[in-house]
């Protein structure tokens, strides 16, 4: 099985905020932002897998200032770890003012992936190269969350 780089899977998806995904306060639904999360975070699991994937867990989600009407969403995905056959990839989530060029840091996600065979059932993924201090300590966090989930299992 091959072993990819994590900037080989790695997007950065950017859109708009209009009023149909806000409330009548201007503030965009949480929900229309897990939903952009989850995709984003979903076209890295499957690029790094050249498979389909499936969700298979959000182990955090926090938000930290509000997105509004008009913003500019930012979403930076990237592979954080790589198992025998899931996976968690790590997406940061910042709104611009387009106007006034301010950027505020909005979530921090983490999302764990299942990659699938042909017939639906899961099947093994490639490793994952960290070639950065900033990559091995992605890595060596999401060991830690990992270790965690299954406990809790």
């Amino acid at each position: 099985m091959d072993v990819k780089r994590v900037d080989e899977s790695a997007i950065e998806m950017v859109q708009q905020m209009s009023h149909q995904d806000a409330n009548l306060a201007g503030n965009v639904h949480g929900g229309v932002i897990m939903k952009a999360i989850d995709t984003t975070a979903g076209i890295v699991a499957a690029r790094h897998t050249g498979r389909n994937v499936v969700t298979a867990s959000i182990d955090r989600l926090d938000f930290h200032s509000p997105v509004y009407i008009g913003d500019i969403l930012r979403l930076k995905a990237s592979m954080n770890f790589a198992g025998t056959t899931s996976m968690e990839v790590g997406v940061r989530i910042e709104a611009e003012n387009f106007i006034t060029g301010v950027v505020r840091h909005t979530a921090s996600a983490y999302l764990t992936f299942v990659a699938l065979d042909p017939e639906g059932r899961p099947t093994k993924v490639p490793g994952l190269r960290l070639e950065t201090d900033e990559q091995k300590r992605r890595n060596s966090d999401a060991a830690v969350r990992r270790s965690l989930r299954v406990r809790r299992a």
